[in-house]
């Protein structure tokens, strides 16, 4: 593979929002990463004791200089439990447009009930609450992209 190549698979990137790509051939291996490392990132505020509040908050804006510091801030009080993005696509709260919200603060949920569509090349990805409880919060925004990793809900 010659350097114009990878420079193609960095425009792609770019182009689509991605910020992984991993190709392995028979005598090759490459790897490229954009932007913080969700992995690294949470694993090293994992390290960090839970007493002080400002230094969690001061690692990940140093972390992340885009984010507010007023977000960041927030996070350790919000409750409930992380549902995460699976892929990345266009996250979407209703099966179509007009029709009502899959869920929304306060519903129920059971284990395999459909709670958003992440659209991913055209593809409608039905994404189930793999936990049963109340949504607590709607993180992602309707129509807007998610990346992997990313919040959607907060349940309880």
């Amino acid at each position: 593979m010659d350097i114009q190549e990878i420079r193609k698979i960095v425009e792609l990137m770019n182009e689509h929002g991605l910020t992984h790509f991993d190709l392995t051939k028979k005598d090759f291996h490459l790897k490229l990463k954009k932007g913080a490392d969700l992995d690294d990132l949470r694993g090293l505020l994992a390290c960090l004791p839970t007493a002080p509040a400002a230094a969690p908050v001061a690692v990940a804006a140093a972390a992340a200089p885009s984010a507010a510091p007023v977000a960041v801030a927030t996070a350790p009080a919000v409750e409930g439990t992380e549902i995460t993005s699976p892929m990345v696509g266009t996250f979407y709260q209703r099966p179509a447009p007009g029709a009502p919200d899959f869920v929304e603060v306060g519903s129920t949920v059971s284990v395999g009930q459909v709670i958003c569509i992440i659209e991913a090349m055209k593809v409608m990805n039905e994404i189930k609450a793999e936990k049963a409880g109340t949504i607590c919060a709607v993180v992602a925004e309707d129509g807007n992209p998610v990346q992997y990793g990313d919040v959607l809900f907060r349940i309880k």
